[in-house]
């Protein structure tokens, strides 16, 4: 006898929501999961934590159920509501603000920032920095990443620079394979009209953003800052600790590389890996 399916809540979230529409749908199409997982491309497993909330949504899946069952971008719009949901609470309000910012302006000096992540990359850092963590629970933690990245592609993607210390792109994450995908990644975005990359050389020395990371988060020209550490962040909204912060930043990137020597130092690290371990 077959196990009876989990009770869904779907006025409890956006994202209890999604999932309960996806066994609506499914039901209604008299499709099981392993059928819908055929479609789609996502195993049962997969599926049937989404439809009960407890895994998040991947970024590409919304558009393969409208395609499935010809629901004209509903799921798409779900999705919409429900990817701000898949964030840890006290990090909700910065979510809300990166979705809303038309100018991102970051600087990392230990990891290449989320937004501009492979998938590889940020499935490393995660299961480095949560070594007791099951792979589902890294999972989800990848998809919530790469959902961020879809603001990146939208008609009107905000403007984004990137400051990265040079320890960023010498230190081999993941392994070389991983790491050349993420520079290679990271080399197209040096220099567009909606993206710059620039290095901060080891010769710079010591400056004021050691030790963590910055983001601004420009809306309506009010700035607002995100400072991360470790294990904590902290969103300043007052106008003059953000002005503190933004001088930092300006400053720091007045002693970056050009992007075109940015470039050039990407390239060097892709170099310097070992070829065997990658195209």
């Amino acid at each position: 006898m077959s196990a009876k399916p989990r009770e869904l809540h779907p006025d409890r979230s956006a994202r209890d929501l999604y999932g309960s529409e996806v066994r609506r749908y499914r039901n209604n199409a008299g499709m099981s999961l392993e059928a819908l997982s055929g479609v789609v491309m996502y195993s049962r497993a997969h599926l049937s934590r989404i439809e009960t909330a407890e895994a998040i949504p991947p970024p590409d899946l919304s558009e393969k159920l409208d395609a499935c069952f010809g629901t004209d971008g509903h799921f798409g719009r779900l999705y919409g509501v429900a990817r701000h949901e898949v964030h840890p609470d006290k990090y909700k309000r910065r979510m809300e603000l990166e979705a809303r910012a038309r100018c991102i302006e970051e600087y990392s000096g230990h990891v290449v920032p989320g937004l501009v992540q492979t998938e590889e990359y940020a499935r490393a850092v995660f299961r480095v920095a949560n070594p007791e963590m099951g792979a589902d629970d890294i999972e989800d933690k990848v998809s919530a990443r790469m959902s961020r990245q879809q603001i990146l592609k939208s008609a009107a993607p905000p403007y984004l620079s990137v400051i990265l210390d040079e320890a960023v792109i010498r230190r081999p994450i993941g392994g070389p394979e991983v790491m050349h995908a993420q520079l290679a990644k990271l080399l197209p975005l040096t220099d567009t009209p909606h993206n710059v990359v620039q290095v901060l050389p080891f010769a710079h020395g010591e400056h004021g953003l050691m030790g963590g990371s910055l983001t601004l988060l420009t809306s309506d020209d009010t700035p607002v800052a995100y400072e991360e550490g470790m294990t904590t962040g902290h969103l300043i909204e007052t106008t003059e600790g953000a002005r503190k912060r933004r001088r930092a930043y300006d400053l720091l990137r007045a002693y970056a590389l050009s992007p075109r020597d940015t470039a050039a130092v990407i390239r060097s690290a892709m170099e310097a890996l070992p070829h065997e371990h990658h195209p």
